[in-house]
């Protein structure tokens, strides 16, 4: 039997994302894959894996699943209620999910991107090099009910349960943006003020970028009168002509008029992503060179991720089971054996 990942119900704007497709932006094509690559990194170093797994992510609100054979998951990015039939289950770590079984996810409790990957990964057939979903370029499709995900076998089904320490970016803070060739058309004082300032997530947000909003007056770059459009990039802060600060995401155009006050490092681009209503950031401006010494390749994102995983430390007060349990098996006596 092939091995399938079964939707039974699924919330607005659930995708398959990886690590998207990088080398076509020269053609026209946004990069795309998961808003919340830190997330990506985590579930790799859960499921002990050596590369990007394409997953399941969610906006939001997850969704009701089940499998075709025992398959290990991990729960990583924003933290969301889950639970196996009737039975809770802890994000961040691993978890068996067997035939039969139903795996339900609910509501963001904080952030906004929650993913779901498998062991074996989405074995889809890759459309130009890469499995991810991207709505605005027309590849791939949002997932619903009634959808079957085609995944590899779980090598290992009955590993031990592993959680991860998650890397923290689910309520904003301090956000590291570096200089781009645009930063010089701000005034220092304008620029100055952007640094000084304290934005929220507004509502128009999503994969394609976060509108950040203040209570101070719009934010102007004195001399980006007939600016011509030019190539930008996933992290931009791109100030529009009302003066409000976008941060672009994975989704973003491929070119722009708008000036940009500067490019939030890959580091914290997913502080920006997982910035849900309610939460706060501000930037600090960084050198190109300290943003190229703080530059993680995807496999240092997995080791350094592999380094926060420690096996699962069960409080007896919740094991259900806990008297099926032998737990003084190898108990001897302190007394020499001839008093018996």
């Amino acid at each position: 039997m092939t091995p399938t990942l079964q939707i039974l119900r699924a919330g607005p704007q659930m995708t398959v994302q990886d690590l998207g497709r990088p080398a076509l932006t020269a053609q026209g094509l946004a990069t795309g894959g998961a808003a919340d690559r830190t997330a990506l990194a985590e579930a790799a170093a859960l499921l002990n894996l050596a590369h990007f797994p394409a997953a399941i992510e969610m906006a939001g609100m997850g969704g009701e699943f089940a499998v075709t054979l025992p398959t290990r998951i991990a729960l990583t990015g924003a933290p969301m209620r889950a639970k196996v039939d009737a039975k809770e289950i802890g994000w961040k770590q691993t978890h068996l999910i067997l035939p039969g079984q139903r795996l339900s996810i609910g509501g963001a409790l904080s952030g906004v991107y929650g993913y779901l990957a498998t062991a074996g990964g989405i074995a889809t057939e890759p459309v130009l090099g890469s499995r991810s979903t991207h709505l605005v370029g027309n590849i791939g499709q949002i997932l619903a009910a009634g959808d079957g995900l085609i995944l590899g076998p779980d090598p290992t089904p009955n590993a031990p349960t592993v959680r991860i320490t998650p890397e923290p970016r689910f309520s904003g803070g301090a956000v590291r943006m570096m200089p781009g060739p645009q930063t010089g058309l701000f005034e220092k004082a304008e620029l100055a003020r952007f640094l000084a300032s304290e934005f929220a997530r507004g509502a128009a947000s999503n994969r394609q970028g976060v509108r950040l909003e203040h209570g101070g007056a719009p934010f102007q770059a004195g001399e980006a009168a007939g600016l011509a459009s030019d190539f930008i990039a996933v992290g931009d802060v791109q100030m529009t002509g009302d003066g409000v600060p976008y941060v672009l995401l994975s989704e973003c155009q491929t070119m722009g008029g708008y000036p940009r006050i500067g490019t939030v490092i890959g580091a914290d681009l997913s502080r920006i992503a997982q910035l849900s209503l309610g939460g706060r950031v501000r930037f600090t401006l960084i050198s190109v060179e300290e943003a190229d010494r703080l530059y993680r390749s995807p496999a240092q994102m997995i080791a350094e991720a592999k380094s926060r995983v420690a096996p699962l430390v069960r409080d007896p007060s919740e094991i259900s089971d806990l008297l099926g349990y032998q737990l003084i098996g190898g108990v001897v006596s302190g007394r020499d054996e001839e008093e018996y």
